[in-house]
């Protein structure tokens, strides 16, 4: 991001802190959870406050795996990547649940998911992919028919999946982390011109930090030129309606080969989202934050054709700017030049999904210099 001479010609004190992580959604808020629960002392900004960002414009989908179906992701990143991946979506779900028993007051339902086939070519992936999951040892349960009678071919049934409110869960992190936050407080610029101290020059203060840790997601390109080409700002789009009388489906659904995606909320309204795939020249590399009336529409057009028994109005709309990573895995690595600036960003619209193990790996990269694995961004290079 840009700053002006007048934002930085202003008196700001100077703090020292021991890690100051940017960036105060999920991802930062778990990152601030395991380095205070390694011992350290955390403050914590944001450029604007709590879960504002993809945290909070979220469908709250606790769902396994990567963003492609599973033959599909072994095609591209090999078995043993693909298992890894896996078995960290498991791992950041079940660090979800253990941070939703502590805090007591987080609405979660483990309801699984269905990934649902809308054409026959989907529902031959589907079988393919259900196949898959088995060999690998993953719970999956195959139905070679519509479970949801609504007019889908087949689908995939995770019974461990789940459903989460996303800003109740995030506050709960923060609580539990018993980090500092300063909110509206932009990061413009990082130096570390000391073996052991990290300067951060942020519109409220000036810090010297023992540790950074960056979890800025969709707008690390806006932080620092290192990230562009690497992360794609990409927005979605979600509506949801006034509550209803009843549930139409118990599940979380996805479907479309994960682009359109369903749920009931914790009120009992309807909560759709997705679309982006129809209008990709409008809706990706963007991080403006507002609503395509192209993408509204298609949603409105796919709950008339698929839930027309869903006739409550709408209650809201709204859009969010995701992380894209540039090959569709997270990347966690250290700024060049700062090996005590660490990152943990790019999840392609699965940060529930994988970012609670990703901060972990981010942080202990940054304290211990352990291997992140296949999310070294150093793949990258």
């Amino acid at each position: 991001m840009t700053v002006s001479h007048w934002q930085t010609d202003v008196p700001r004190p100077t703090e020292d802190v021991d890690v100051l992580v940017v960036g105060a959604g999920l991802i930062g808020c778990a990152a601030a959870f395991i380095a205070h629960d390694a011992g350290h002392d955390v403050t914590l900004v944001d450029a604007r406050d709590l879960a504002h960002g993809a945290s909070g414009r979220n469908a709250g989908f606790m769902i396994s795996g990567l963003d492609s179906y599973y033959h599909r992701a072994v095609e591209r990143y090999g078995e043993a990547v693909v298992r890894e991946m896996w078995a960290l979506s498991k791992e950041s779900i079940a660090f979800w649940r253990g941070i939703v028993e502590k805090a007591g007051d987080v609405p979660y339902e483990q309801c699984g998911s269905l990934l649902l086939a809308e054409s026959e070519a989907e529902a031959a992936e589907l079988a393919l992919a259900a196949k898959a999951l088995d060999t690998a040892g993953f719970s999956a349960i195959y139905h070679d028919h519509d479970p949801l009678g609504r007019g889908y071919h087949a689908a995939i049934e995770q019974p461990d999946d789940g459903a989460v409110q996303p800003v109740a869960l995030t506050r709960a992190l923060l609580r539990l982390s018993q980090a500092r936050l300063v909110s509206s407080n932009p990061v413009y610029a990082i130096e570390q011109g000391q073996p052991d101290i990290v300067t951060v020059y942020a519109e409220k203060a000036i810090y010297k930090a023992r540790y950074v840790m960056l979890c800025t997601n969709a707008y690390s390109p806006f932080l620092d030129d290192y990230f562009v080409g690497r992360i794609l700002p990409t927005r979605a789009q979600c509506l949801v309606t006034e509550p209803l009388p009843e549930r139409v489906m118990d599940h979380v659904g996805y479907s479309r080969y994960g682009y359109m995606y369903y749920r009931h909320t914790f009120d009992n309204r309807f909560l759709i989202g997705g679309a982006r795939d129809l209008f990709t020249a409008e809706e990706a590399d963007t991080s403006e934050d507002r609503l395509n009336p192209h993408v509204q529409s298609a949603l409105d057009a796919y709950l008339k054709h698929y839930f027309t028994d869903v006739t409550a109005p709408v209650a809201r709309r709204w859009s969010g700017i995701m992380g894209f990573s540039v090959d569709g895995l997270p990347q966690v690595g250290t700024l060049p030049g700062k090996p005590r600036v660490a990152y943990a960003v790019g999840f392609t619209g699965h940060g529930i999904s994988l970012g609670a193990m990703t901060a972990q790996r981010g942080i202990d990269h940054l304290l211990t210099g352990a291997n992140p694995g296949a999310i070294a961004a150093s793949r990258l290079d």
